[in-house]
């Protein structure tokens, strides 16, 4: 797996080896976390290999699955790592997969509903073809990431690679960064810190959260049908963001002010997937309660706060964390 030290990376790996599969994590930690290798090196069926997979990837044993999740995937992470991530997007997609041509194994990429941008179509099914800038500040993960599902799709038509595409919508949960920049690691510090909770433009766009474990859990299914996607994996409960704002204070009992801040370029006014396709050729749905899945993701925040209300200086992986059932 591509990415296995990042957050999802972290926990699809949990999830893999929970399946009985033998699972090596390919990582760079340009984003990703060590202490993610750290929880899951005394398992004995993990492996980590420290490599760029925008090189040439090699990697010893059989494989039978490729699972793409390398990228940056916050805007504070792409927006500093530009070029990292285009070629992330392009010549690592291509490297992981040569890799899952090389030995016939099944491939999975790890797409995103960023390819949608600011939709014209609400929810948004699969067959939707997106409203993206292609030169705006959300453009080098945006295009990244088309790119990729075209790459994939080429490599299934043209070398008969199998290959699958899954569209992930907003996942939370325990061990993302707390310097991560997306909205609930955002809120969450900024709630438990008690500094206002910054909500861009007038809080109205909306967002569809999904727990880390049924994330996981809908990967895991991709990788175990025939399917080639693209299939869209999310919430179904779509909030507005001064609607998660004001639950984010709540849940903390914090006193924290609501504050609103210009609204980033080209950020998306709606966010919901259409998950028909999910339900009917998986099986799949999120199961994991929003109220639960933010009480944890809660819970591992605190845990990374020291007393004096800074984030301690080594981060944990969030294995520790509560575990929801899938």
């Amino acid at each position: 797996m591509t990415g296995g030290a990042g957050f999802l990376g972290g926990w699809l790996c949990r999830a893999l080896l929970d399946d009985g599969w033998q699972v090596l994590a390919v990582d760079n930690f340009l984003t990703g976390s060590p202490s993610v290798v750290k929880d899951l090196e005394p398992h004995p069926d993990f492996a980590f290999l420290e490599a760029d997979v925008t090189e040439v990837l090699d990697v010893p044993g059989e494989v039978g699955l490729v699972m793409h999740l390398a990228s940056p995937a916050s805007p504070v992470h792409y927006g500093s790592l530009p070029l990292e991530t285009m070629l992330v997007g392009s010549q690592g997609t291509m490297h992981a997969l040569d890799l899952a041509q090389r030995e016939g194994a099944r491939f999975v990429l790890a797409s995103t509903s960023e390819v949608y941008g600011d939709p014209l179509v609400h929810p948004q099914p699969e067959t939707y073809w997106g409203n993206v800038n292609p030169v705006g500040p959300r453009s080098v993960y945006d295009e990244a990431k088309r790119y990729a599902e075209s790459l994939t799709t080429a490599y299934r038509t043209s070398r008969g690679v199998d290959t699958a595409i899954a569209r992930i919508f907003n996942t939370y949960g325990p061990g993302m960064r707390v310097d991560d920049g997306r909205m609930i690691p955002a809120f969450m510090m900024q709630a438990l810190r008690g500094e206002p909770i910054q909500v861009a433009g007038d809080g109205s766009q909306t967002r569809s959260l999904c727990y880390v474990t049924d994330t996981a859990r809908g990967l895991c299914a991709l990788a175990d049908s025939s399917h080639a996607g693209p299939v869209n994996l999310g919430g179904q409960q779509e909030l507005t963001v001064l609607q998660v704002a004001e639950a984010v204070r709540r849940l903390t009992g914090s006193a924290s002010t609501i504050e609103f801040v210009e609204l980033p370029v080209d950020d998306p006014k709606v966010r919901r997937p259409d998950i028909t396709r999910a339900r009917e050729l998986l099986g799949w749905q999120p199961v994991v309660p929003l109220e639960e899945g933010l009480r944890c993701a809660l819970e591992w925040f605190e845990s990374q706060l020291a007393p004096d209300g800074q984030a301690k200086a080594h981060v944990q992986s969030g294995a520790a964390a509560a575990r929801l059932s899938s």
